[in-house]
């Protein structure tokens, strides 16, 4: 029986060393490399083409799901699965949506993880049943497109002027979407709303 290829992709050392530790521990699966940021996460897959990559949510560079979409189209034969420690159900419906096909929190076990790499490579699909059921229970963004990426400019407390010129809006503009986004989740300015679209996943 072929062993399953593994790409590990974490920025904390520890985690990602120990989980490498527990997986060699399993005959039909071997770790082929590791990671610690998306771009070398993906780098790792060009180089080593993975069966399965199992990605950290957030990390330096690109999250997890951005790799996964690059990984989607370049490497199509590689699933990917996230494990995550912030399962908000925003990030799992843009997880399915790039075509992840696991999303575990990181409190599973190593036995775990690893039938659940095995489910994955089997191109089997598996979802955490809890963060599933938050995810359906949170509904779906209420907010466009532009208000989204208005609101992600605006996570780091960034002024008007700025999210403007890297939006490509008028200052009016990116306050009319501001104030729209704050209004749909009902929050009191644009910092609440940051706030609360990022507790739901939705930035």
């Amino acid at each position: 029986m072929t062993a399953v290829r593994v790409l590990l992709a974490d920025d904390e050392h520890l985690i990602r060393g120990a989980l490498a530790a527990l997986l060699a521990l399993e005959e039909d699966l071997v770790v082929v490399a590791e990671a610690a940021t998306g771009p070398e996460a993906l780098a790792m897959a060009r180089a080593h083409r993975p069966d399965v990559a199992v990605l950290d949510l957030e990390m330096p560079g690109s999250d997890g799901v951005s790799v996964a979409t690059s990984l989607r189209a370049e490497l199509p034969d590689c699933r990917t699965m996230i494990v995550t420690s912030h399962g908000r159900p925003g990030h799992l419906k843009r997880a399915l949506a790039a075509g992840v096909r696991g999303f575990v929190p990181k409190t599973v076990s190593a036995r775990q993880l690893a039938d659940i790499i095995r489910t994955v490579r089997a191109g089997n699909r598996y979802v955490d049943p809890e963060l599933a059921a938050d995810a359906i229970a949170a509904g779906d963004s209420p907010l466009t497109v532009r208000e989204t990426e208005v609101l992600e400019l605006a996570v780091d407390g960034a002024p008007v002027a700025e999210i403007a010129e890297r939006a490509s809006l008028s200052q009016g503009t990116v306050r009319n979407y501001l104030s729209s986004a704050a209004s749909k989740l009902g929050a009191e300015n644009r910092h609440a709303a940051v706030r609360l679209a990022r507790e739901r996943g939705w930035v």
